[in-house]
């Protein structure tokens, strides 16, 4: 679903922050490409203004920091990929500005063989898998969304950046803030994970990530990433691969035991019903590639008639 445009925060002396202009040598869709780290509507770390901008914010080891990117298409080829930046971790955010927009992405080995996945890459162009080198900004939402729907899931998350997180540096739109450090998350307590409407299993698990974070920021090579991120209690291989889609830039993590995916793949690609099993077999050709398929399909894809009632969506403050 497409982000909700907010207003362009008015400042009668706007502050231009730091900036930094990037040409990057391929087509790059920044709405797209950056639009995987939005946590449903009004998440308070992402936002789109009037003109188009992606805002986002994040913690880097610098400190906090505000990021706004807007793209262009030059007169050579190419797209020139424009950050500014507020805030202690300004500096750190536009260093990683090509990074974050698909710079490390190599879609060179990846060939659409089903002429569904290649009406998509005409559909999608300027799709990349980009990385932010924040392991565990990406996996506190990510346990949020253990199996819940989605809107359980991103209601937590605005409640607790939103008591949590601290104001936003610079001239971002309103309401923005950044996700508390890991020392933060670790002295929750239960009462605000409850009145977030996020039980016991789900905070320990974030709990006792926070208390090894710095040991997850040292490794961004996917499988090594997965090996030490899975051996978390509460980190399976759903969670893992959703952090490495976003961190780590990974193009071939599945999201397996996911509750849509498989049908979604299974209905794209052959027009049945698969498990995670039956999706795995159809995402065999596309080694190296099966995160880009299945973000292809959750984009345009297709899914199965739905005959049985849609997954409630329970409040856990109220029990």
């Amino acid at each position: 679903m497409a982000a909700a445009t907010v207003p362009v925060t008015e400042n009668a002396t706007p502050d231009p922050g730091a900036s930094r202009e990037w040409l990057a040598p391929f087509e790059v869709n920044i709405r797209l490409t950056l639009g995987v780290h939005r946590r449903g509507p009004g998440d308070p770390a992402y936002r789109v203004d009037g003109a188009g901008a992606i805002w986002r914010t994040m913690l880097t080891p610098e400190g906090p920091g505000t990021l706004r990117v807007t793209s262009r298409r030059p007169d050579g080829p190419g797209t020139l990929v424009t950050g500014q930046a507020w805030g202690p971790g300004a500096g750190w955010l536009l260093d990683r500005l090509p990074a974050q927009v698909g710079a490390h992405d190599d879609p060179s080995g990846f060939t659409p063989r089903h002429p569904v996945l290649a009406d998509l890459v005409l559909r999608y162009p300027g799709l990349r898998i980009g990385r932010t080198e924040r392991v565990f900004e990406a996996l506190v939402p990510a346990v949020l969304e253990q199996k819940v729907v989605g809107q359980e899931a991103h209601r937590a998350w605005r409640i607790l950046l939103r008591k949590f997180g601290e104001p936003a540096p610079g001239p971002a739109p309103a309401g923005m803030r950044v996700v508390p450090p890991p020392r933060a998350w670790a002295r929750i307590p239960s009462w605000d994970w409850h009145r977030a409407g996020v039980e016991g299993v789900r905070a320990r698990t974030i709990i006792n990530a926070a208390h090894v974070a710095s040991r997850l920021e040292e490794v961004l090579d996917p499988a090594e990433a997965d090996a030490r991120l899975r051996s978390l209690p509460g980190i399976g291989v759903w969670t893992s691969a959703e952090i490495r889609q976003r961190a780590a830039g990974d193009a071939d993590a599945v999201s397996v035991g996911d509750y849509h995916l498989p049908r979604a793949v299974g209905w794209t690609l052959e027009r049945r019903i698969t498990d995670d099993a039956g999706m795995l077999e159809l995402l065999v050709p596309y080694a190296g590639h099966r995160y880009r398929v299945t973000r292809l399909i959750e984009l345009g894809g297709s899914e199965p008639p739905r005959r049985g009632p849609h997954l409630p969506v329970r409040d856990y403050r109220a029990f």
